[in-house]
């Protein structure tokens, strides 16, 4: 698959981005190289609130085991089947995943759109299909390591190293923003995304992973289900996604957690009686799609 390169924005002077050689630049002359691996950074040195932003190495690989074993391959199929219903009538579709990680999502979506749209070509009549048209699709995070991981797996796709909270991108330049477990500002959302354009969000539904925070706190507490309102967006539909996994093997459980801010809830100790049983789970996920009013 080749998907169109998305034109980015200066984070310094926000004028549009050319490719020059292994670099973008603009015509102020701020210049961002191309990394060996095809993304290119964007957070410049004064929107980092730390020296290493965002989800470290050790995370970014918990997490990247973890999903390709398939354990949230329901979560994925289900925002994907969202996003082409969200999509149907738009032609060349720009998306944009917002804290992408390391790409398993941002991966399937393009594949599913993709697969989608082949299969509607194929069942047409070619003198009305434009063969030729591609899918843009963009992946952002704010931590190197999972973007540097994501470029490497996933060579057709544009991911960049840049802040949720002020993304690289012009204004009304998306038709979809998926957002899966990630921070990001109302309105900045409201500013990249076209009138009539879509957010799909992803947050922890009541019950998931309550079995695991029963092992770690006494009086845990179930997430809330209240439906975050978001200025210039309405709410097409919410659906909650419910189902149950069985780990078997250490290791999956040691991602899991690993993966989450609840490792750092346990000791060692704990840690090592988790890991030693099998661990069965709720997984239970809010996945609300919001339009951009006009």
């Amino acid at each position: 698959m080749n998907y169109l390169c998305p034109t980015y924005l200066c984070p310094i002077c926000a004028g549009p981005l050319s490719l020059q050689d292994k670099s973008l630049a603009c015509e102020q002359r701020h210049q961002f190289d191309l990394a060996k691996e095809g993304y290119v950074n964007l957070l410049p040195v004064q929107h980092k609130n730390s020296k290493n932003p965002g989800d470290n190495k050790e995370m970014m690989q918990a997490r990247r085991e973890f999903l390709d074993q398939g354990f949230y391959q329901s979560l994925s199929d289900k925002v994907n089947s969202i996003a082409q219903q969200a999509l149907a009538t738009v032609d060349t579709p720009h998306i944009l995943d917002l804290g992408c990680g390391e790409g398993y999502y941002t991966h399937r979506l393009a594949q599913a759109i993709t697969d989608a749209s082949d299969a509607t070509i194929s069942n047409v009549d070619s003198a009305t299909v434009d063969s030729n048209q591609k899918l843009q699709i963009a992946g952002l995070d704010i931590s190197k390591s999972a973007v540097r991981y994501a470029a490497k797996r996933y060579k057709s796709i544009s991911f960049c190293v840049a802040s949720a909270y002020a993304t690289p991108f012009a204004d009304a330049s998306q038709d979809l923003v998926t957002r899966i477990y990630a921070p990001s500002q109302n309105d900045e959302l409201a500013r990249i995304i076209k009138a009539d354009g879509y957010l799909i969000t992803v947050t922890p539904a009541a019950e998931h992973l309550f079995e695991l925070k029963q092992k770690i706190y006494q009086t845990p507490e179930k997430h809330d289900m209240e439906i975050e309102e978001i200025a210039g967006f309405y709410v097409v539909e919410q659906q909650r996604l419910t189902n149950e996994i069985t780990l078997t093997q250490a290791k999956d459980s040691k991602n899991l957690l690993e993966m989450t801010p609840l490792a750092w809830k346990m000791n060692d100790e704990q840690k090592a009686a988790l890991y030693a049983a099998d661990l069965t789970l709720t997984l239970d996920f809010n996945i609300t799609l919001y339009k951009r009013t006009a």
